[in-house]
């Protein structure tokens, strides 16, 4: 009876894994001291909310694909370095709030690549954001049709890691290049940032219409970041296709 009002209040107190491990103990946990027994039920815990925060992370990142550091595939004349692909998977740039921009052709891996970064930061407990771009400005777009421009920029800076995809598919609209360097401003010195582009880095100043905010955009942008050229001789896609038996 005095044990199952326990488990009801540890429950009431939100402290499901641990109720659970009270009720049903590890075998042979029970010949253990009452700080170690204690001790492993505070670890279970702590897992369990540790994973439920991960998992919110994941879900409200919205990325688009599941993809992780682990999984990504260095051999098939790909130009990616294996070293710097680890240190980015420490998330260590997010602490120093670093950009990371990704470059490379249709089919070398950059969505994924990208979307293995903002895999890492909810891993490490950072909140992350990925938006293809046409869909970013399309939001900001509604985001001013409805009277909470303010609010949805202001959420935008707050993302500990903002994850932009698919650069560079057309030119900005003067007021699209005003949006960008404003997102680019709020975020400086402040958080970080993944851009993703077929196009490289260089080039993005022919997106942008008005020299001056792309000056002012590349400013805050590439000053600050680490860039991460990729190239592969074979769509990864198709590799994958192979990988899986399809296209042969």
């Amino acid at each position: 009876m005095l044990d199952s009002q326990t488990a009801a209040k540890l429950r009431e107190m939100r402290l499901m894994a641990m109720a659970e491990s009270f009720l049903n103990p590890e075998p042979g946990s029970g010949e253990l001291p009452f700080e170690d027994r204690f001790s492993l039920m505070v670890e279970k815990e702590w897992y369990a909310k540790k994973n439920a925060r991960v998992a919110g992370l994941l879900r409200r990142s919205k990325l688009r694909m599941p993809a992780s550091i682990e999984d990504i595939m260095y051999g098939g004349g790909r130009n990616i370095s294996r070293k710097q692909v680890a240190e980015l998977g420490t998330c260590v740039f997010i602490e120093r709030k670093l950009n990371v921009i990704i470059s490379g052709k249709t089919g070398s891996g950059k969505s994924f690549l990208a979307c293995a970064l903002g895999d890492a930061a909810c891993r490490n407990n950072y909140s992350c954001r990925y938006y293809r771009l046409p869909e970013l400005l399309a939001e900001i777009d509604i985001s001013r049709l409805e009277h909470r421009y303010l609010r949805f920029m202001e959420s935008l800076r707050k993302i500990r890691l903002l994850v932009v995809d698919d650069i560079g598919l057309k030119t900005f609209t003067h007021e699209e290049a005003r949006d960008m360097l404003e997102i680019a401003e709020a975020r400086y010195n402040r958080t970080s940032t993944v851009f993703s582009s077929q196009a490289p880095h260089e080039k993005w100043y022919d997106l942008i219409p008005d020299p001056t905010i792309a000056d002012a955009f590349m400013d805050r942008v590439v000053h600050n970041a680490v860039i991460v050229p990729l190239d592969s001789k074979n769509s990864m896609r198709e590799v994958i296709a192979k990988g899986k038996g399809l296209g042969e």
